[in-house]
């Protein structure tokens, strides 16, 4: 049996993600979903891997009181399928 709070933790980046490329906010996310599209990753997996790179933001938001930092997402996004990685400072 799947965990409830990770499906509705998955359904809601889903969710953000989904808002992300359809308002085009950051640019940024949109064109590393088409990318990772174009080398032929399966829209789910580009999901979850764009998730991964939120997750990160979310998680300094959360951790550190951070404001959402678009240089470091835009990084860990250009930089997928790698899986990106939280601020070491």
């Amino acid at each position: 049996m799947e965990d409830v709070s990770s499906d509705l933790a998955r359904e809601s980046l889903f969710e953000a993600i989904e808002n992300q490329i359809n308002e085009n906010n950051p640019p940024i996310t949109k064109l590393t979903f088409n990318r990772l599209l174009t080398e032929g990753i399966e829209r789910e997996e580009a999901m979850k891997l764009i998730g991964c790179a939120l997750s990160v933001e979310i998680f300094e938001i959360m951790k550190n009181g951070d404001e959402f930092n678009e240089e470091r997402y835009t990084l860990n996004l250009k930089g997928l399928p790698e899986l990106p990685w939280e601020d070491e400072e």
